[in-house]
């Protein structure tokens, strides 16, 4: 594994105060939905479960909203928003889809397994 290799979620909301009440009003209302979201977060903060499962994958993974994810990132994912990429060797590839990412309903566990079968680890 080098450095640089990492797993990349992208929230389908924006990282800005607005954003993040905008999301948090509308998710609450039945208008707003980020299924990676729903893995990672509670009602206000990051699940403890997800920091802990986050742990047994096989690579670092971090996140980012679709306001400030890197260029190189965007130029792969577009509007395909939430995603999981992998960034190996300065290239990134999808490597779950906002379906995919859906069909855990929230469970981060289910998520890490998902990641680690597409890995084959």
């Amino acid at each position: 594994m080098k450095v640089d290799d990492q797993l990349i979620g992208i929230y389908d909301a924006d990282a800005t105060v607005i954003g993040e009440v905008s999301y948090w009003i509308g998710a609450r209302l039945g208008i707003r939905h980020c299924s990676l979201c729903d893995v990672t977060h509670g009602l206000i903060a990051e699940k403890a479960s997800w920091r802990h499962c986050r742990e047994d994958l096989p690579l670092p993974f971090i996140t980012f909203h679709r306001n400030d994810m890197p260029n190189d990132v965007r130029a792969v994912v577009g509007d395909a928003l939430p995603t999981i990429v992998m960034r190996r060797n300065g290239v990134v590839t999808i490597l779950l889809s906002s379906h995919e990412i859906e069909s855990v309903k929230g469970i981060p566990v289910k998520l890490v397994r998902l990641i680690s079968e597409r890995l084959g680890a």
